[in-house]
């Protein structure tokens, strides 16, 4: 396909162009995307306090995360084929059903389970409770991708950057809510009242998202077929004949192996300094920073270069790694934070603006979920990897005098300085490698290849 042409295949009905309707749409689902990610965001933070401090155990928190991980990068690539299948209201529907059907079976699980096999992270009920929660998270996921390719359906392409940008402060939104609740939740009500709470939310999105109605034309189909379920090919096929945007995917494939670090040792280092419920609440007022960032997106954009925004931001990202951990300060790692936030919506507005237009619309669904698979797929073996490297190695390296005397000068002291080294080299191999992409041949291929692209508005379907 020639990145060059507009959409070869439709996306709005006859007769409908962007303009109030469409745009009223899109802020519909987005509401509905705050009240479906609030809902997973609140349980699955809930679920990660409740097994820390049930189990005190980084390796199982680690696993839990690196396994969410896992799980959408496993099925990434098959939940973005069928967003080009269907219409995209339709794959919400299904996505919002399942997850809700999963939290309740997970519900049922808690209350009939008693609490002292349920807490046990070695026995199969455990993992079990978990696994179920986790499926409803990872399904949830696939209306992401959907909402994705909604923006390019539903707003002007010269609206896109800023539409991406509010989806960054809905996100944001979402963080602040359910990091302040969840944290709350769990000290004050316990897991068994977290989980009616989320169970409603979810019903709520549900029964919402089926008053929407999206314009949309039905999705298109070669020779009268639809997409495969499961399409790898079209998907690089797509991402090599864009020049530089395999260099991206790679970038943020070890852009999200560094993020595997934090991933699995945040939350436990945030909990060796603030109680759960304090925990929560410094998670849920740090995550201004995703309103702060989203909002700017929004109301500025990204400029004409959201590539080289891209790497700036992830350079200022790395920075923050680095430093955020030097001392066991309490204020220090809540700014770091902060900062850290304000930068992740520009991040992923960008790649995803930059995708919207280089990429065709009726393959965008694939090429998502296909970056997905593969950028996420990196945040689980690090996750994995670091877990018992700080637990068994760095944490009771960095207490002992042979520690403190090779790297307190560093670190300086406390219960966490093992933690506080792995962050800090994780920043600085981060930092690198995104100075290094600014001056790469990839980099200008890409920049050239956005420049040349013609902004993608709709198209009728052929005939």
């Amino acid at each position: 396909m020639d990145i060059n042409t507009p959409h070869p295949h439709g996306a709005l009905a006859p007769g409908v162009e962007h303009g109030p309707a469409t745009l009223r749409a899109f802020r519909m689902l987005l509401g509905n995307t705050l009240i479906a990610n609030v809902t997973t965001s609140y349980l699955w933070f809930a679920l990660t306090f409740w097994a820390y401090l049930e189990t005190r155990s980084v390796l199982a928190t680690a696993i839990i995360g690196g396994s969410y991980m896992l799980l959408i990068a496993v099925f990434g690539t098959m939940f973005g084929a069928l967003v080009d299948r269907h219409k995209k209201l339709n794959v919400m529907l299904a996505s919002s059903a399942i997850t809700l059907v999963a939290f309740v079976i997970a519900g049922l699980m808690y209350w009939q389970i008693s609490v002292a096999t349920l807490i046990d992270w070695q026995r199969p009920a455990f993992w079990a409770f978990v696994g179920i929660i986790l499926l409803g998270a990872v399904v949830e996921s696939m209306r992401n991708i959907a909402l994705s390719t909604t923006v390019t359906l539903l707003v002007p392409a010269d609206g896109r950057d800023k539409a991406n940008g509010l989806v960054g402060t809905v996100q944001g939104v979402a963080f602040m809510v359910t990091s302040i609740f969840s944290g709350l939740s769990i000290g004050l009500l316990g897991m068994g009242g977290t989980m009616v709470i989320a169970i409603a939310l979810t019903a709520l999105s549900l029964g919402h998202l089926l008053t929407v109605r999206i314009p949309e034309a039905a999705p298109h189909r070669v020779d009268g077929v639809r997409p495969p379920t499961f399409d790898i090919k079209t998907a690089v096929r797509t991402i090599r004949s864009v020049p530089g945007l395999s260099a991206l995917i790679l970038f943020a494939s070890f852009n999200n192996l560094i993020g595997g670090v934090y991933m699995a040792l945040m939350d436990p280092y945030g909990l060796t300094l603030f109680s759960v419920e304090a925990w929560g609440v410094v998670l849920g007022v740090t995550s201004v920073g995703f309103i702060i960032g989203g909002g700017l997106v929004a109301r500025f954009g990204l400029g004409s270069a959201p590539l080289r925004t891209l790497m700036l931001v992830n350079a200022i990202g790395a920075m923050v790694g680095i430093v955020f951990a030097i001392r066991e300060l309490w204020w220090l790692y809540a700014a770091g934070i902060l900062v850290y936030m304000c930068v992740i919506p520009a991040a992923e507005a960008a790649e995803q603006t930059i995708m919207q237009r280089v990429v065709p619309f009726a393959v965008q669904g694939r090429v998502f979920g296909f970056a997905q698979s593969v950028e996420v797929a990196a945040s689980p073996i690090s996750a994995f990897m670091i877990a018992p490297i700080a637990q068994f190695g760095l944490i009771p390296y960095m207490q002992s005098e042979a520690g403190q005397e090779r790297f307190g000068w560093l670190v300086g002291d406390g219960e966490a300085r093992g933690i506080a080294l792995v962050f800090i080299s994780a920043g600085v191999v981060l930092l690198a490698a995104a100075l290094l992409a600014l001056v790469s041949r990839p980099y200008r291929r890409l920049a050239a290849a956005y420049a040349a692209a013609a902004p993608q508005e709709q198209a009728r379907p052929p005939g």
